[in-house]
């Protein structure tokens, strides 16, 4: 028999009075999983996360937890707990207060409750500041304390709303690695929002990605990578973004606009984009086979250069190993079949036709990259 999901959403709407939020979303949450809400500013995905948790009632469709439908319950008889992004502690209370405040709300007894907290502390690593007050506390130890109010619930989902977003960029790392292993310890069903693609990456066992209300994509981390199934999903997921050049008509096939020299797709590929991302890109010396091509200038990022190359009418971005000094070169671009994406005019994906193979390379054993240089 098939697992029930834990979570499921039926013909999700959301509507403020002519403006919708959220259109006609579906999908299902296995326990366990770890499922990411993935999408830029006014998207959607927040506005979701609340109707799965009560805070927003929804316009439309359905909300099941288990075999409950509970898209009319109040947020405090789903069986569920929350993190939000800005913590959301009592100032006047200390840690261990502010971590046990709804087991006190629900009357949970006394000797459960310091119990469940010496457990709780412990693994977050919050024992030795039980007595703190919020104040004195770093941001990372706070997020802690909102982390450890949410798990002394042991309710079996918890829904986490940007949490991260208010820490310096190291501390997000740390803190991402603490909050995926212990969903992974506890098995919570997690259901995590961000705008954040490394977040999403790096944490989520799926990736649900909005645009405008809609999912554009639900998969894997590694589906949406390496299998976009839009322009907006390959240019949203990857730093640097996939490079999208327009394709147009050429005599031997759909040609990038402004270069018609080098056939890279099926005619019937004209009128959509070509998408490729940047470490998938070779550069090449102007005298091997390749597009034509020329470097407008290199960014050093320490173990990576990023080269800007101008091919017909657009830039695109190559990734390059490690400090690379190439501006004002002419070179040629070089990419496998396998490595390109095609998109139509809508910026769907194109899965019935597949890119050209460009003209091969004349060279037969690869050299390391030098200095200075392409790589030879």
């Amino acid at each position: 028999m098939p697992q029930q999901p834990q979570i499921r959403l039926q013909s999700v709407s959301k509507h403020w009075g002519a403006t919708t939020a959220v259109k006609d979303i579906s999908f299902d949450i296995q326990p366990g999983q770890f499922v990411i809400l993935l999408g830029p500013s006014g998207c959607g995905k927040s506005t979701t996360l609340r109707m799965i948790a009560g805070l927003e009632e929804a316009s439309g469709g359905e909300i099941h937890m288990g075999e409950r439908d509970v898209t009319r319950l109040p947020p405090g008889d789903r069986g569920l707990s929350m993190v939000f992004q800005s913590y959301a502690l009592f100032p006047h209370l200390s840690v261990a207060d502010n971590i046990v405040f709804g087991l006190r709300s629900r009357k949970v007894a006394k000797a459960e409750q310091r119990e469940r907290l010496a457990k709780v502390a412990e693994l977050v690593d919050l024992t030795d500041y039980l007595n703190r007050k919020p104040a004195q506390l770093s941001g990372g130890q706070r997020q802690r304390v909102a982390l450890a109010r949410a798990i002394i619930s042991e309710h079996p989902i918890c829904l986490m709303d940007e949490p991260l977003s208010n820490l310096d960029a190291r501390l997000r790392s740390d803190m991402r690695r603490e909050i995926k292993a212990l969903q992974s310890r506890l098995n919570m069903t997690v259901v995590y929002v961000t705008h954040d693609q490394v977040e999403a990456m790096s944490m989520g066992d799926r990736v649900i990605l909005m645009q405008q209300g809609h999912i554009v994509q639900d998969g894997t981390p590694d589906e949406l990578y390496n299998q976009p199934a839009s322009a907006f999903a390959a240019s949203f997921i990857g730093s640097p973004a996939m490079n999208l050049l327009p394709l147009v008509l050429g005599e031997q096939g759909a040609v990038i606009e402004g270069e018609p020299t080098t056939p890279v797709a099926p005619m019937e590929a004209a009128g959509g984009q070509l998408g490729v991302r940047p470490e998938d890109i070779e550069l090449r010396p102007a005298s091997e086979a390749g597009i034509p091509a020329q470097v407008l200038s290199d960014e050093y990022l320490g173990a990576d250069t990023i080269a800007h190359v101008a091919v017909g009418n657009h830039t695109v971005r190559v990734r390059l190993s490690g400090k690379q000094a190439l501006s004002g070169k002419p070179c040629k671009l070089y990419w496998t079949p396998d490595s390109a994406h095609l998109f139509d005019q809508q910026g769907l994906r194109q899965q019935a036709l597949a890119p050209l193979a460009l003209p091969a390379s004349h060279r037969s054993v690869p050299r390391p990259p030098a200095v200075g240089s392409f790589q030879h």
